[in-house]
């Protein structure tokens, strides 16, 4: 099993998986926060825009991590659902309304925070987008929702990520991942450091980002 240091050494892996990027000047889109720092060393390896595309998960009640859809930034946000598992496990619709309009706000709020009055980037540049891992895919394929008629086309960059994700996304989009894990469990189980981003951290980091952009000839 492959296994990565901490989000920087797994970011600098992935960039080197990513080599016939450079010179095309792609706009990196992470996915915050922990995939922040993976974008970063991504863009910076190949010369990159980094940049934030900003998704919450909708987990169900009670149980925040166990995911049954996504809200994606948008103009307007939009919410993608895994509706089978809504039925499922029979959680109201006036639960989700109230839990889609939460996490609106707090998209809002991270796009203040990280980027201010500055509009997320919308050009013809390649997209590559960043995760520091994939579990089960819902988070990925709200963000995919925003981006994936792209004229430059996407490309999905991850660490890691289970098999059957990765050939599911790839019937449509190119997808780079280090380690397709057979049996995935939890994606901080392939790093040595998986210690929580921060707002912080993504806004040095994005700052940071923008210094080495405009010193470029």
């Amino acid at each position: 099993m492959m296994r990565f240091a901490n989000r920087q050494e797994a970011g600098r892996l992935l960039a080197a998986a990513l080599m016939p990027w450079t010179g095309k000047k792609p706009l990196v889109l992470a996915l915050p926060r922990g995939g922040v720092p993976v974008g970063y060393e991504v863009a910076r390896a190949l010369g990159g825009t980094l940049d934030v595309l900003l998704v919450r998960k909708i987990g169900v009640p009670g149980n925040p991590e166990f995911g049954v859809g996504a809200v994606v930034e948008g103009d307007p946000p939009h919410a993608v659902l895994d509706d089978a598992t809504i039925q499922r496990l029979h959680i109201p619709r006036t639960w989700l309304a109230a839990e889609i309009a939460r996490q609106e706000v707090e998209l809002e709020r991270r796009r203040q925070a990280y980027a201010g009055t500055r509009q997320a980037p919308h050009d013809d540049r390649p997209i590559i987008l960043v995760d520091d891992g994939i579990a089960t895919g819902g988070t990925m394929r709200a963000a995919l929702s925003a981006v994936a008629d792209t004229p430059g086309g996407v490309t999905i960059a991850v660490p890691v990520a289970p098999v059957e994700e990765v050939a599911v996304l790839s019937e449509r989009f190119r997808v780079v991942c280090l380690e397709p894990a057979e049996y995935l469990g939890a994606v901080g189980a392939f790093y040595d450091d998986f210690s929580q981003t921060t707002d912080e951290e993504v806004i040095r980091l994005l700052a940071k980002s923008r210094g080495f952009e405009e010193s470029a000839p």
